[in-house]
């Protein structure tokens, strides 16, 4: 699978139903060996989208239970 492929889906965590953000709006972390990626981090933000600074999310590739036409589905707590 591509990056292009599920880039500007929404990530939903299906523990609470909660909304985290589109993956269009998060860094990446990719092991240099395999070039897979390990991680989406998510920034955290505050009211009219103004970055909250130091907070981020961090959600491992192994969350991640389904990946739709419009969303992933990670479980995480």
């Amino acid at each position: 699978m591509r990056y292009n492929e599920i880039s500007n889906k929404e990530i939903v965590n299906i523990t609470h139903g909660k909304r985290l953000g589109m993956l269009g709006q998060t860094d990446l972390e990719i092991d240099e060996d395999t070039g897979q990626i390990r991680s989406f981090i998510l920034p955290n933000y505050k009211w009219f989208g103004l970055k909250k600074e130091g907070a981020v999310a961090k959600i491992h590739w192994s969350s991640i239970k389904k990946i739709g036409e419009d969303m992933i589905m990670i479980e995480a707590e």
